[in-house]
C-alpha cells in the first residue's frame, strides 16, 4: 500500500503533535510527583453529567469545553463525603478492657522481675544479706529523705521487723507459710471440670517461694565456693505447727493436763459434739493441734474451778490458746483442727459471736461445708481410710460450726450470716459410717432443730408482733413439725440409750424450749394483758411448755450433775424459762401455781450460782425479789455466804445507797433480797436492770429484739466470763 505526500505530511504533523503533547505533559507533570498525591476522586467528580451520560471524556473543569459547543449546561455533582469507620458498643469496651488486663499483667511481671533479680543477686553475693518478707524495704527515695532529715539514722531501724500480734509471736519461719500455702481448693464452689484449680494461681507463688528458700540456704550455709542453687522442693500443703503447747512450754505438767483432759471429755463434748473421744486422744490432740489443746486445758481448768477462784493453769492455757487464735486472724489456716479451737473459744464464752464467725471462715476456706457431699458421693474415686476419716472429721466439724453459729444468730437477734442449707441435706451420713461417733446422733439432732428454728424465724420475724389467723395457724403447723422432729430423734437415741440417759433429757427439753421459743418469736412486743382468747392460750402453752422444761432440769440427777459442762447456750435455755414463768406469775397470779413456780426458780438460781453462772442465777434473784415485793412473800433463798458481797463483774450495777431516792421510781434491791451478804455497796438500781425486766415491760412475754442480750444482765468487764472472784483476761 503506497502513501500519499498529504498522508505522509499529515502523520507526521499527527506525530509530532502528538510528541509535543507528550512532553509537554510530562514537563507539567515532573513538579506534581514531587508533591504527595492529592485524594483521587471518584468518576463522578471527574466528569460533568452531561459527559458522565454520554459516556465522552470530560476536561474535569467547569465549563467543560464539550458542553461550551454543545450548548449544554456543565453541571458537576459533588462528592459524598465518606465516614470513617469508628468502633462503638461492646467492641471498645472489650478493647479497652484487654488493654487494662495488659496493663495490670505488665505490672505484675515487672513486679516478679525485679523479685527474682534480689533473689538471684543475693545468691549469687551471699554477704549482700537478705531481707526478710516480714521487714520493711528501705529505698533510695527513703534513704535519701532519711538522710537529709534526721541525718545519722542506725541501719537496723529502717529494717526493724514490724510489731507482732499482741499477746503473741508469729512463728519462727524465715518465709513463713502465710500467704502463700498452696490449697487444693477449687477457686469457687463449684467443682466442675471448668473451675480453675487454686494450683495454678499460687504456681508463680510458688516458684518464689521456693527460689526465697533456696536463697536463705545458700547465704546460712557456711561455704568458701560460690553458693549452689540447689532444686527446689515440693512445698508441703500442711506445714508444721507453727506453736508449741502448753506441755511442751513447760507451763503444764503432764499429768496436770490429762486431769483436765479427762475433765473435758468427762461432759463437754456433749455440749459441743465436735470430738470423736476414740480418735481425738490426748496425744493425738497434742500432736495433730495445740492450738485445740490448750483450748481443752483452758475450758476443763475453768470448769475445775467451779465458783471459787481461777487456778494459774486456767490463765495459761487460755493466754497460750487466744495467743494462738489472735496469730491466725491474718494467715492462711492449714488445719481443720484448728477450727474445733476456735470453736472451742467461742462456745465457752458469752462474746462469742465473732470468734464463732472467725471460725465459720476458717471452714469455709478449708472447704469444710463439701465434705458431706463428698461422703454421699457413691461414684466418686475409692478413698484410702485416712481420705475417708478426713472427710468425717470435716463433715463433724462443718455441722457443729453451723448449728453453733445459727444458734448465736437466733439467740442474740443478729442476722444468719450462712443460708446454704444444701451443705447439710446428707447429715444423717455420719449416723451409719463406720468413723461414727457416739456423740454423732446429738449432733444431728441439733442440726435438724436449727433447720426447723431458722424457717420459723423468717417466717415470723417480719410480722413484728402482728397476730391474725395464719399466724396462729402456722405456729400450730410448727408445733407439729417440732414434735415430729423430736420423735425421729429420740427414735435415733433410743437404738444405744435408755429413757433416762442425760441426751434424752436434753433432746427432750430442747423440745419444751423451742415451743416456747416459737411463741415468743411470734407475740414478741404484743401487750398479753390485752390479748384476745386465742392468744392467750398461746401465752398458757409457753408456760406449760417452760415449766416442763426446768422440770426435766431439776428432775434429772444426770442433767443437773452435768451442767457444769455446759455451754452459755444451754444455761439460756434454762434461764429463760425461769424468767417466763416469773413473768406469766406476775401477771396471772390467780390463775397459777405461785408457789410450785417461785421453788422451781428458787432451786434453779441456786443450781446456777453452784456452777459459777452468775449471770443468770443474778438475773433469776432480781425477778424473784420483785415477784416477792408485789406478793408480799419473804425470800426462800438459802444461798451460803459468799466469799466476796457480789461476784466480780457486777461492780458497775451495785451502788452505795444515798441518804435520799427517789419516791417516784421503785425501790432498789437489796442484797439481803437477793441472798447475798450485806456489804457497803448493798442495793442494785433499776437503772442497771435491762428494760425487759423492768415493771414497765411486765406484760411483754415476747423475745426482744437483741434476744439474750436484752434479757440479762450485762458485766462490767470486757472479758466474756462471769461469776468470777479474780480478773479474768481479755475476750473470754
Amino acid at each position: 500500500m503506497s502513501l500519499s505526500p498529504a498522508s505522509v505530511s499529515n502523520g507526521s504533523e499527527s506525530a509530532n503533535k502528538r510528541r509535543r503533547t507528550t512532553g509537554s505533559d510530562v514537563t507539567t507533570d515532573v513538579p506534581a510527583q514531587s508533591q504527595p498525591p492529592a485524594h483521587i476522586p471518584k468518576r463522578g467528580a471527574r466528569a460533568c453529567t452531561a459527559c458522565r451520560k454520554g459516556k465522552n471524556r470530560c476536561e474535569g473543569e467547569a465549563p467543560c469545553r464539550r458542553c461550551q459547543l454543545s450548548g449544554t449546561p456543565c453541571i458537576f455533582e459533588k462528592p459524598e463525603k465518606k465516614i470513617p469507620n469508628v468502633l462503638t458498643g461492646p467492641s471498645v469496651e472489650r478493647l479497652s478492657r484487654l488493654e487494662g488486663q495488659y496493663l495490670v499483667m505488665q505490672s505484675h511481671m515487672i513486679g516478679m522481675q525485679s523479685t527474682l533479680d534480689r533473689i538471684l543477686t543475693a545468691v549469687q553475693n551471699p554477704a549482700a544479706g537478705l531481707v526478710y518478707p516480714h521487714q520493711p524495704v528501705a529505698t533510695n527515695a527513703d534513704s535519701i529523705r532519711d538522710s537529709t532529715s534526721s541525718g545519722n539514722i542506725d541501719a537496723n531501724d529502717r529494717t526493724r521487723p514490724f510489731p507482732p500480734l499482741p499477746g503473741f509471736a508469729p512463728p519462727p519461719h524465715k518465709y513463713a507459710t502465710y500467704g502463700i500455702v498452696p490449697s487444693t481448693a477449687p477457686s469457687s464452689d463449684d467443682e466442675s471440670e471448668d473451675t480453675l484449680p487454686r494450683a495454678t494461681l499460687n504456681a508463680p507463688i510458688e516458684a518464689l517461694q521456693g527460689l526465697a528458700n533456696a536463697a536463705a540456704e545458700a547465704a546460712a550455709a557456711p561455704s568458701a565456693s560460690p553458693p549452689r542453687v540447689k532444686k527446689r522442693k515440693r512445698v508441703e500443703p500442711i506445714p508444721r505447727n507453727a506453736f508449741p503447747h502448753v506441755v511442751e512450754k513447760g507451763l503444764v505438767a503432764d499429768s496436770e493436763a490429762r486431769e483436765l483432759y479427762n475433765i473435758f471429755f468427762a461432759g463437754c463434748h456433749l455440749f459441743i459434739p465436735v470430738f470423736d473421744p476414740l480418735y481425738d486422744t490426748y496425744e493425738s490432740l497434742m500432736e495433730r493441734s495445740p492450738w485445740t489443746f490448750d483450748a481443752i486445758l483452758a475450758v476443763a481448768g475453768k470448769i475445775r474451778s467451779g465458783n471459787g477462784p481461777l487456778s494459774p493453769t486456767f490463765y495459761k492455757c487460755l493466754e497460750e490458746a487466744q495467743g494462738i487464735a489472735r496469730s491466725s486472724l491474718f494467715g492462711p489456716i492449714v488445719r481443720k483442727e484448728a477450727v474445733q479451737g476456735m470453736l472451742l473459744l467461742a462456745a465457752w464464752s458469752t462474746n462469742g459471736w465473732l470468734p464463732s464467725g472467725h471460725a465459720m471462715r476458717m471452714a469455709l476456706d478449708l472447704g469444710l461445708h463439701r465434705a458431706l457431699d463428698k461422703l454421699a458421693d457413691e461414684n466418686g474415686k475409692s478413698r484410702s481410710e485416712a481420705e475417708e476419716r478426713d472427710l468425717v472429721v470435716s463433715a463433724r466439724i462443718w455441722l457443729c460450726l453451723y448449728w453453733f453459729d445459727h444458734q448465736m444468730s437466733l439467740g442474740t437477734g443478729r442476722p444468719v450470716v450462712l443460708r446454704d442449707e444444701s451443705s447439710i441435706r446428707h447429715c444423717r451420713l455420719l449416723l451409719e459410717h463406720r468413723y461414727a461417733s457416739p456423740t454423732d446422733v446429738r449432733l444431728i439432732s441439733q442440726v435438724e432443730l436449727i433447720a426447723e428454728k431458722t424457717q420459723i424465724y423468717e417466717t415470723l420475724a417480719p410480722l413484728n408482733g402482728q397476730v391474725n389467723h395464719n399466724t396462729l395457724a402456722f405456729i400450730r403447723r410448727a408445733n407439729v413439725a417440732l414434735d415430729k422432729w423430736w420423735q425421729g430423734c429420740d427414735e435415733l437415741h433410743r437404738r444405744t440409750m435408755d429413757e433416762n440417759s442425760l441426751l434424752r433429757k436434753i433432746l427432750a427439753g430442747e423440745l419444751h424450749y423451742a415451743k416456747l421459743w416459737l411463741v415468743c418469736v411470734a407475740l414478741r412486743g404484743v401487750s398479753w394483758d390485752k390479748m384476745p382468747f386465742e392468744q392467750r392460750e398461746l401465752a398458757f402453752q409457753a408456760k406449760d411448755a417452760a415449766f416442763n422444761c426446768l422440770s426435766i432440769f431439776l428432775s434429772s440427777p444426770e442433767y443437773r450433775a452435768a451442767l457444769r459442762y455446759a455451754v452459755h447456750d444451754s444455761l439460756v435455755t434454762a434461764a429463760f424459762s425461769g424468767l417466763f414463768l416469773l413473768k406469766m406469775a406476775s401477771l396471772f397470779p390467780t390463775e397459777l401455781d405461785l408457789n410450785a413456780i417461785i421453788a422451781q426458780v428458787e432451786q434453779l438460781s441456786q443450781l446456777l450460782s453452784d456452777v459459777a453462772a452468775e449471770r443468770y442465777a443474778l438475773t433469776l434473784r432480781i425477778m424473784l425479789a420483785n415477784l416477792r415485793r408485789k406478793l408480799g412473800v419473804t425470800s426462800g433463798i438459802n444461798t451460803p455466804v459468799p466469799i466476796m458481797p457480789l461476784p466480780m463483774g457486777f461492780g458497775d450495777i451495785a451502788v452505795t445507797p444515798p441518804s435520799v431516792w427517789d419516791p417516784s421510781l421503785p425501790a432498789p434491791f437489796t442484797m439481803e433480797e437477793l441472798g447475798f451478804a450485806p456489804s457497803d455497796r448493798n442495793v442494785i438500781t433499776h437503772s442497771s436492770i435491762p428494760a425487759w425486766l423492768q415493771e414497765q415491760s411486765l406484760t411483754d412475754l415476747g423475745l426482744p429484739v437483741n434476744g439474750s442480750d436484752g434479757i440479762f444482765l450485762q458485766t462490767s468487764g470486757t472479758n466474756g466470763w462471769v461469776g468470777d472472784f479474780a480478773p479474768m483476761p481479755e475476750a473470754w
